[in-house]
């Protein structure tokens, strides 16, 4: 996400904070750079102007303290503007009526099924909702089957009437819903290739009859520009509240992020970053403006951390680290709860500085952990707990028992005393 603009726009800011001072002469080459950046990542031509102007303005304007360096004052300018950009503070997600209605809307192929996945797993996790899917689509083939695909896989009941009128589907589906005692429903609405007349009629329709409480538009980030066109015919006709951007995660210039609140002033509410039911995050213009700049966005880290890990059980690692006690039960243990958080590179892009470390080119092998994961597995309690016991006939019944070699189960060994040397230095640590 933004990966282009974000390392070109860290060159800018690592220019400027090599200046000694800011004035017309070389403030001039820096804006020009931004706004090649910006134009390049497919923003709008108004908006890269409006946006260089303002930067410039207070740039100049600024009377710079003593204790502040120009370069570092340029960058908070910068960013500033950035988060304006994107819409200033957070719009939250509607979840406080009961039931909430959500109504999801979009072109066809956009991915309204797949969020409407997403959003139900978010919501049943982090607002501790029960949700209910309602399936309206009842024209493309299959849609129907992939929202039920999806619910199953989630343990998340779909309503559906199979073929049938798709306003009183969702007026009886919703009926449903509160005499089961769902609290949050999400409505899968039909899509067309492109928006026509039968369409908006349609969703105005079951707008009208079910009175949602938030409506929201999936949008291919990857659309570009036209996606505004697209935001602009649905506004139009709807009473919209919001917009989630999914493909976050593939080749997104990041455009349509920065235009789309300054353009039609409906906020951006969630972005999918990837294909997985668990791909899906609410939208911090601030936490995206510092990931652009390289600062990282550490806050989200630690929210994911957070509502995926057991923070008692990790806790209790903590403490028998500090205690010196850590063995391969505990470390088999830490490695299935940082599985939780899904793939590791995606973490460390979030740390700041993560493009001058390399670590947001840093791949890893989901593989290697699975295989080091069968390692351990395949030790009995006893040698887990007390790894100086597994000598060389043990190694070998190791590596038969997990189809490995010997040097692979030597190596992890090795690994995991280098680790106990590091956790004695844990020692003073207070928990």
């Amino acid at each position: 996400m933004f990966e282009s603009l974000s390392e070109r726009l860290q060159k800018v800011v690592s220019n400027i904070k090599s200046k000694g001072v800011i004035n017309e002469d070389n403030i001039s080459d820096i804006v020009r750079e931004i706004r090649l950046c910006l134009l390049e990542a497919d923003v709008n031509v108004k908006i890269v102007r409006e946006f260089i102007d303002k930067v410039k303005e207070k740039a100049l304007g600024e009377e710079v303290k003593k204790s502040i360096k120009p370069g570092d004052l340029f960058v908070k300018i910068l960013k500033d503007e950035l988060v304006e950009l994107l819409g200033g503070d957070s719009t939250p997600l509607e979840v406080s009526k009961n039931p909430t209605i959500t109504m999801i809307v979009g072109l066809q192929g956009g991915g309204k099924t797949t969020t409407i996945g997403k959003m139900g797993n978010m919501v049943r996790k982090k607002y501790h909702k029960k949700p209910m899917f309602i399936a309206c689509d009842v024209y493309r083939p299959a849609a129907i089957d992939q929202l039920k695909s999806i619910g199953k896989e989630l343990n998340i009941e779909v309503y559906d009437e199979g073929k049938g009128s798709p306003v009183e589907i969702a007026k009886n589906g919703i009926e449903y819903a509160k005499s089961k005692g769902y609290d949050y429903i999400l409505i899968d609405t039909a899509g067309r290739l492109q928006i026509d007349e039968k369409l908006m009629d349609e969703l105005v329709e079951i707008e009208r009859t079910v009175s949602p409480h938030e409506e929201l538009l999936v949008i291919d980030a990857m659309m570009g520009q036209d996606a505004i066109n697209v935001i602009t015919g649905f506004n139009d006709k709807l009473k919209l509240t919001g917009c989630v951007l999914t493909k976050m995660d593939g080749d997104t210039k990041g455009g349509v992020a920065l235009s789309l609140r300054h353009l039609t002033n409906i906020p951006i509410k969630l972005i999918g970053d990837s294909e997985k039911l668990d791909g899906i995050g609410e939208f911090y213009p601030d936490r995206i403006a510092n990931r652009i700049l390289g600062m990282g966005d550490l806050l989200s880290i630690i929210e994911k951390t957070e509502r995926e890990l057991d923070t008692d059980e990790m806790m209790d690692t903590a403490k028998r680290m500090q205690k010196g006690k850590f063995d391969l039960e505990d470390f088999l243990k830490t490695m299935k709860q940082i599985k939780k958080l899904g793939p590791i590179e995606n973490i460390l892009k979030l740390m700041p500085g993560a493009s001058k470390l390399g670590l947001n080119n840093v791949n890893i092998d989901p593989k290697l952990m699975a295989r080091t994961e069968a390692i351990v597995l395949s030790m009995t309690k006893e040698e887990r707990r007390n790894p100086d016991i597994i000598k060389a006939s043990r190694k070998v019944r190791i590596a038969n028992g997990c189809g490995q070699k010997v040097e692979d189960v030597n190596r992890l060994l090795k690994q995991f005393d280098q680790m106990k040397v590091m956790m004695k230095q844990m020692k003073n640590m207070k928990f």
